[in-house]
Formats: structure tokens, sequence, C-alpha cells
């Protein structure tokens, strides 16, 4: 297909392509909106469900706008539930790929879950109420699954779907479910979870690595406002921390960039008292403090839990400190404490890092694509590969993940206050920073330096998350500088762009336009801006979605290793449950996380969300080959596959290395979540791999 700027289309083109505007934008039409429609509006998020708040268009209730699907609204402005399994949310036709797709088997499978297998296995939690007791009883999932007796619901199930879209979540032929694959991190060995050192190579190449920071002043420091809530400043010491940061001071260890802090604390702190009055949920605010060694691996030397307290008007911290045990109870009582910091990450992860900060900001991106953006346009060819089925698949999420009594409110311990607080959190959501570059340097773990390959350096060399996707950042910065540079030659060509500038403008000032007063939005009136926003969106879809999503069943569907939910406090001494603990280690630790049902549910949707599809499109590749008729926007792609090939190859090679020791860790579980797979596109890339970039956020 040919590409034009607006000014370029030739004029026996106008007309049509105007006409394709209209359709598009279907301003007339208010909608319901049918199957076949093409319609691309915005809307608030006014269909979760009538008793949680709208968000979106409220100065207390900010959020990226979603997909509009004209359904009649009720009393109080929320949009009208469908009718289960019968119906689906409205997105656009050409956001909906064809039945035969696995992009369609996530969605049907997803309702699988939500309307058969759920209400299964909450039936069999009723006729057999028990906690895991041990360690090998989780394991057993794995190696044996769970035996039904006759549950109607699962013969429901089973009616409803047609076979071969469920027969992944239930065998037929006998009567097991959940007979689910050992998930990579207690496959090299089952105990290796529990080590210091997997703990905290996980935050450098886990399933959330983006959230660790170096500490820059001790104790630490909280931002909270302290009309209302005091002074949250940490209640860690020196004296706690000491013996473990190998001769050195804290000073030292300052300002030799080897302390790191794992901060949840005033992530969480304003929502705890409303969380954990919701009964069979007991959370903690978390600060995690870490050591870099001279190995170049991470060290956990204290942790922090603390809950809100009130003391007249305002919200203080009760705090306690906990530091590395490994002998006795003491030791079960660390264990605990990294159990509290886990599921403050998990619900973080899955709220803000994955759903909010990859799905949810993407979405007003697709519609003012759509929009205002020709088919022939330079920038929508290249964007509209990372756009594949998010529309589809954020509509599914609607329906049944992050509504209410979804099952994110059902696994994980924020519950029903869970996209609200995903709200305050869009609060401060920065395009800019979304760049890894920056995101790298804000969090203080890389600096500035012209000198280096990526013009930044890391402080944590081993790192890698930060490693393997500056080199995929670069690639993905190549290939967009030299397509855009092939159709802009100046800045003026930019500035002369009436559709560029359009889009933008809709993207700031509708699809996010609880923001649209933020300085930190760049004026697109430059080449080098158009680039670093066509990055960023591209990274955004691709690389740190694929880093946040397809390690979570690899990681988290062994949920000892990261549990969703606490539900008791800390056990102190001279108390029965201290004493517990030290009969029935593992019974106590397990009933302290994740119940069973919520276990049972969360795993089986973190596998499904973790499964790559079969027809799916990684990065450096192109589902349309017809995409452009422009020999040099051609060669060019095919320059960025030959680099994102080399980075495959770089990835095997750093780890094999045994020197780079958070590549694997004490799991054996290499790192390659961002392993492009460009090499892998002929049907080895195909399930629970936790490796690849897809070009898009499509699951």
């Amino acid at each position: 297909m040919q590409t034009y700027l607006p000014h370029q289309m030739p004029e026996a083109l106008k007309l049509y392509r105007d006409d394709e505007f209209e359709i598009l934008r279907g301003d007339k039409y208010d909608g319901p909106y049918q199957t076949h429609d093409r319609v691309y509006r915005y809307d608030v998020y006014n269909d979760l469900g009538e008793f949680r708040p709208i968000l979106g268009g409220t100065e207390e209730h900010p959020y990226p706008r979603r997909g509009r699907t004209g359904r009649s609204l009720s009393k109080t402005d929320y949009e009208t539930r469908l009718l289960p399994v019968v119906e689906h949310i409205y997105v656009p036709r050409d956001e909906v790929f064809g039945h035969l797709k696995m992009t369609d088997f996530y969605g049907y499978t997803i309702k699988a879950l939500v309307d058969g297998l759920i209400p299964a296995i909450r039936t069999y939690v009723d006729l057999f109420p028990d906690e895991f007791n041990s360690f090998q009883d989780v394991i057993m999932l794995y190696e044996g699954g769970i035996q039904l007796p006759d549950i109607p619901a699962l013969d429901e199930m089973r009616n409803l779907f047609p076979l071969q879209l469920v027969k992944d979540l239930i065998p037929m032929g006998d009567d097991y479910i959940l007979k689910l694959p050992k998930p990579q991190i207690i496959k090299g060995d089952e105990k290796a979870w529990m080590t210091n050192d997997e703990f905290a190579r996980e935050m450098l190449a886990g399933v959330n690595p983006m959230m660790i920071k170096r500490l820059t002043e001790f104790p630490p420091k909280s931002t909270l406002d302290p009309n209302k809530y005091g002074d949250h400043t940490s209640t860690i010491t020196e004296a706690q921390i000491a013996k473990n940061l190998e001769g050195l001071t804290v000073e030292q260890a300052l300002t030799s960039n080897r302390l790191y802090i794992l901060d949840h604390h005033d992530n969480l702190m304003p929502f705890l008292m409303d969380i954990n009055n919701l009964g069979e949920t007991f959370v903690y605010a978390t600060r995690t403090l870490l050591f870099l060694r001279g190995d170049g691996t991470l060290a956990p030397v204290a942790i922090e839990l603390s809950l809100p307290l009130l003391q007249g008007s305002l919200i203080t911290a009760n705090s306690t400190v906990y530091t590395p045990e490994s002998t006795g109870v003491n030791a079960w009582i660390w264990q605990l404490a990294k159990a509290y910091v886990q599921v403050n990450d998990y619900g973080w992860h899955q709220l803000i890092s994955h759903w909010l900060k990859t799905h949810a900001v993407m979405e007003p991106f697709v519609i003012a694509t759509n929009r205002q953006l020709s088919v022939t346009h330079p920038v929508n060819k290249l964007l509209r590969p990372h756009y594949r089925d998010t529309m589809n698949i954020n509509a599914r999420a609607r329906e049944s993940l992050i509504n209410t009594n979804g099952i994110v409110e059902i696994t994980v311990f924020p519950r029903k206050f869970a996209m609200a607080m995903s709200s305050v959190v869009y609060k401060n959501w920065n395009f800019t920073e979304q760049a890894l570059p920056d995101d790298l340097i804000r969090r203080g773990v890389a600096v500035e330096d012209p000198s280096s390959p990526y013009k930044v350096r890391l402080l944590i060399e081993d790192y890698p998350y930060a490693v393997d996707g500056l080199a995929v950042w670069d690639a993905i910065e190549q290939w967009v500088t030299e397509y855009l540079a092939i159709y802009y030659a100046n800045d003026d060509m930019v500035q002369g762009d009436h559709e560029l500038k359009e889009w933008w403008r809709e993207v700031r000032e509708v699809g996010h336009g609880d923001l649209k007063n933020a300085e930190w939005w760049p004026m697109m009136q430059t080449l080098a801006e158009l680039v670093k926003a066509c990055t960023t969106i591209i990274w955004t879809a691709s690389a740190l979605h694929a880093a946040v999503n397809f390690g979570q069943y690899p990681y988290a569907g062994y949920h000892p290793n990261k549990p969703s939910v606490s539900r008791r406090p800390m056990p102190e001494k001279g108390t029965e449950e201290y004493a517990e603990l030290a009969r029935s280690p593992e019974k106590v630790f397990l009933s302290t996380i994740t119940n069973q049902f919520q276990a049972l549910v969360g795993i089986s949707l973190l596998e499904i969300l973790s499964k790559h599809a079969s027809d799916e499109v990684y990065l450096g590749q192109h589902d349309t080959p017809g995409w452009t008729s422009d020999t040099k926007a051609l060669e060019a792609f095919k320059r960025f596959g030959a680099r994102l090939e080399e980075i495959e190859r770089q990835v095997v090679a750093m780890n094999a290395n045994p020197q780079l020791k958070n590549r694997s860790g004490p799991a054996k579980f290499p790192y390659m979540l961002l392993y492009p797979n460009t090499s892998d596109h002929k049907g080895n890339a195909e399930g629970l791999t936790a490796r690849g970039i897809p070009n898009s956020i499509s699951i």
C-alpha cells in the first residue's frame, strides 16, 4: 500500500479518506454499536458495575479513556451490563480477528473460567473445606490435579463452550481439573524460591522488575502529605543492617550506589484501613532494603512492615523491622516478612505495572490513531501492528477480570478497591517517563552517560530486565528513526502535518484528557519528539507488556512464591500463633497467604494470560506482507529484524555466562522475557515459554 503524508495525498483519494474518517469517528451515531460497526469513540469506565466509582472524567477518579460501546445507561449513569455468555462488549470490527484465531480462544477461555470453572472450584472448596497444609500439597496441583465429584457447573460449562475452546482448562475423559503445568520457578529446584538470593533477583529479573530504586537517603523518607499522615520516615536503623553491608557504613554504601529499596509503603498506606476492614484480608505496607554485593547480586538486609495508626486527625504508621534469619522459628518469621512484601508487589504488578501502565494507557492511542491518521499515513502504518487486538482484550477484561466481583477482585488483595486504587496512581502517570532510559534514570538505577552505547549507564550492571530492555529499546528507536526520516525531512514537515497535529491533540485532550494540563506532554513540534513518542508507544505495547505479562504463570503460578493476598498478621513471640508457627511452619505460612479458592482461580487465570498464541506476531515481524510499497521502509524494517536477532544471540550468551548470577539465579530459571523470538516464529514459541516479545497487547 502506498504511503502519503496528508499534503501528498492524490486529489482523487482525498474523498475516500474523508469518507473513511467519517465512518471510523462515528460522531453522528451514538449507538449501541453492532458487531459490524467500525466506530472508534471514547468513553469513561462506567461499565465495571454500579457498585464501583466511574473512572475517568473527574478530578477524584481520573483514568485513560476506553472505547465507547454506545450501550444504554442506567439511572446512575452506568452502562447496562451484558447477559453472561451470550453477549460480548462491542469493539470495532477491525479490532476483532477471526474466530479461529487464538486471540478469540483467550476471550472464550476467560469466559469459560468465569462462568464454569470458578463455580466448579467453589463447589469443590465448599465440599472439601481445607487449606493447603504443606508446600507438597501445592505441588500436587501440577503432579495430579484436583479430582472433582459430580458437579453440575462442570457439565454446564462443557455444554456452554465449544470443546476445542476449553479442553486445556477441563481435560475430558476423567474427573480431574486443573492438571496444571509446573511453573518454571519450581522446575529446577522446588525450594529455591525461598532463598534470599532468589527473592532479591526477582526484583531485577522477575515479573515486576521495574519497581526497585536506588536509595539516596537513610533512613528512607516518605512522600505522603504530613498534614494528613504525619511523619512516615522509615524506622530501619543502621544498627539493624550494618552486619550485612560487607564492612561498609550506611553512608559509604549510599555514596557508592550500593543501597536499593523496593518501597511499597507510600503506595499502599493510604488504602490499608479500607482494605484491612474488608475481612479475610490483612495487608502491611512494606519497605525492603537491599544491598548490592561485590559479586553483583542483591541481598535483602531489612524488611519494614507497617500498619496505619490513627493518632488524632493523623494516619501515622505502626512499624516493625525484620532482618534476615536462617534458623528456627525466626527463619520462618523472615520468610513471612518476605511473603508480605510479595503480596504488595503482586497487587501492584497486576493493577499498575500490568493493567494500568500497558493495557489501559494504550487504548486511547489506538482510538486516536484510527480517528485521526489515515491508513496511508506513515505514522499509522508504523503503529498499527502494535495495536493488534488491544481493544479486544481490554473489552474482555472489563467483562470478567476488572469488573465488580471479577477475577481481580476475587484474587488480589485490594479487592473492591482495586480499580479505584489504580485511578489514584494514574494521577501521577507521565508519558515521557514510560521511555525505558527515562524510567531507569528516574529510579536512580542508571545515570546519563553519553559514552555508553545506550547513553545511560546502569549502576546495577547485571540487571537483566534493564540490560535486555535497553538493547530492545535502542533497536526500536533506530527503526523508528530510520522509518520516519523517510517521510519527514525536517521539523517543518512535522509541524505542517495537520493529521499528526490532530492525532496528538486528541491523545492529550481526549484520550488522556484528565491529564491534558500536565506540563510533561511533548508539544510534537520536532521530528525528535515524534521519534521519542512513537518509540515509547511501541515499547509500551510490545516489550514492556511482554516483560510484565508472560512471566505471570512461570513466577506466580506457584503461589507461595508470589502470593496475591495475605490474611493474618505476623505472629508475635509469646502468642499461640507463634507457637503454631514453630510446630507447623509450612501450614502457618500457607494459611497466612492466598487461600485455596483464590489460589486455584488465580493460577488458572495466570496460565491463560501467560500463553503465547499460535498466531502470535513478534517484534520485527509483520502480519501484512503488503503493509507498504516503500522500498526504503522495507529495507529499514529488515535491518530492525536483524538487530533483534543479534539481541537474541546476546541474551542466550549472557544467560550461559556463570558470572552473570542474576540471569538465572538459584531457581535456574533464565531470564528470557525480553528475548525477541524473531527466529522462533515457525511454531516453536507457542504456549508457556516465558520468552518472546509480541508486537502488541493481545492478551
